[in-house]
């Protein structure tokens, strides 16, 4: 029930922290949007403001000599023209002489800081209605060569985008003045595209992220239970393989039994041996109902323990064809919590495996403990075929074994079993190809 709501917790937990992640992004990033937006309207702004300041105080009529001119002339025409038409010709010429250039008027050259921003903007006339000049906008930016319904069409558009664009900012005025003359335009201008696509770059970073997430999650959801599977395959196995041995010898005992040619002394050998069977039976069914449950530990001497858990290997030896000299050098003194049934495992799989990586008929086991401060370290070295110094970071892997018919959950449960339950640590901290292996445990002695 407690790793339930744990995996609940935990799944909200995660939940939780992708929605804060992505509404942190999102926001985060229309903040920068919004500082560029702010920046872009700046920089907008002191454009039209340094245009309106410029065409006020620099740009003047480049024709001011010819009028002047013009009105010299105007002045020996006396005799030749009416006084009615002279004073015409002076109000045309002296209004003229007021008009700044139309370069000026339509600032074409200078517009939205072409070439540093994409920014669309549309300058139009003092009504806001007329176009005069745009740029970065989906309209082509001259109307000469189109024909009438094309450029009708266009202004169409360009209003249109005036619209939009007036309710995103507001049109800034350029106000230019020329003596008693002021002339408005406006600059309606848009957002640019990397502000559009800023914005949208959240929403596609998130979708990625999902895309990953899922990909990641259907990954890992195939290893897991790829991993179950092969940790329930091999519990059964692992069952079937503890109980088989003390079942076959019953099976043995009870033929054994029912003839009739044993004598007292034999029949009490056979007893014995079934008893140790049953023993056997029953230290089995304790270690498969104290796997999955947290095991009491109890302060007791080390030194049985291990004795016979080597007793047992030493029994089995003689069916696998195998002389292999075990020794056990494991002080009396020495006492630490265990759970002695789960405990027992651990060496047995570590004798095991160091029975089986054997080859030849004979060689040697050899298993030492030793205190070193506040712990205990017990050491388990055979002279076997070794492991590759690539593969040591897998063999505590449920699933992994170097075994033809093996299950590789050996070393997984002595790892649970060691870390887990008696708080210490188990490591393979020597290992040749050729020249055999060592594991250490590492418990408190406390």
């Amino acid at each position: 029930m407690k790793a339930y709501r744990l995996s609940v917790n935990l799944k909200l937990g995660l939940v939780v922290a992708a929605v804060a992640i992505a509404v942190a992004s999102v926001a985060y990033t229309n903040w920068l949007a919004n500082r560029l937006r702010e920046r872009e309207e700046f920089l907008v702004r002191l454009w039209a403001a340094a245009q309106e300041q410029l065409a006020t105080t620099e740009h003047v009529n480049p024709y001011i000599d010819v009028f002047q001119e013009l009105e010299a002339r105007l002045d020996r025409l006396g005799g030749v023209n009416t006084p009615e038409e002279l004073a015409r010709y002076r109000a045309a010429l002296a209004w003229a002489r007021t008009m700044p250039p139309t370069s000026d008027v339509t600032l074409a050259s200078e517009i939205v800081l072409e070439g540093a921003f994409d920014i669309p903007a549309i300058i139009t006339d003092s009504t806001g209605l007329q176009p005069l000049f745009w740029r970065n906008v989906p309209v082509p930016d001259s109307l000469s060569g189109l024909t009438p319904a094309d450029s009708a069409r266009a202004i169409a558009r360009l209003r249109e985008l005036v619209a939009e664009m007036d309710r995103v900012h507001r049109p800034i005025p350029i106000r230019i003045r020329f003596d008693d003359t002021e002339l408005v335009q406006y600059v309606h201008y848009g957002e640019s595209r990397l502000i559009r696509q800023l914005r949208v770059f959240p929403y596609v970073q998130l979708f990625v992220m999902g895309l990953f997430i899922l990909v990641g999650y259907l990954g890992f959801s195939y290893v897991r239970r790829s991993e179950q599977r092969s940790l329930w395959v091999g519990m059964a196995k692992e069952a079937a393989h503890q109980l088989g041995t003390p079942l076959s010898s019953l099976m043995g005992w009870v033929e054994l039994l029912r003839t009739d040619s044993l004598s007292p002394e034999q029949q009490r050998e056979a007893l014995d041996e079934i008893e140790k069977d049953i023993a056997r039976l029953k230290r089995v069914a304790q270690r498969f109902s104290e796997i999955g449950s947290l095991p009491r530990l109890e302060v007791q001497p080390l030194a049985p323990v291990v004795q016979n858990t080597a007793d047992y290997i030493r029994r089995r030896m003689p069916s696998l064809g195998k002389q292999v000299t075990l020794s056990v050098d494991v002080p009396e003194d020495i006492r630490l919590p265990l759970n002695a049934e789960l405990f027992e495992w651990v060496i047995e799989n570590l004798l095991k495996n160091a029975l089986d990586a054997i080859e030849g008929p004979d060689g040697r086991i050899d298993v030492r403990a030793r205190v070193q401060g506040d712990v205990v370290q017990i050491e388990v070295q055979d002279t076997g075929r070794g492991i590759d110094r690539r593969q040591w970071k897998n063999i505590f892997r449920p699933g992994y074994s170097t075994k033809k018919r093996g299950w590789g959950l050996g070393l997984s449960l002595a790892k649970r079993i060691v870390e887990d339950y008696h708080g210490g640590t188990i490591a393979l901290v020597q290992s040749r190809p050729g020249q055999g292996s060592t594991f250490r445990i590492t418990l408190p002695l406390r």
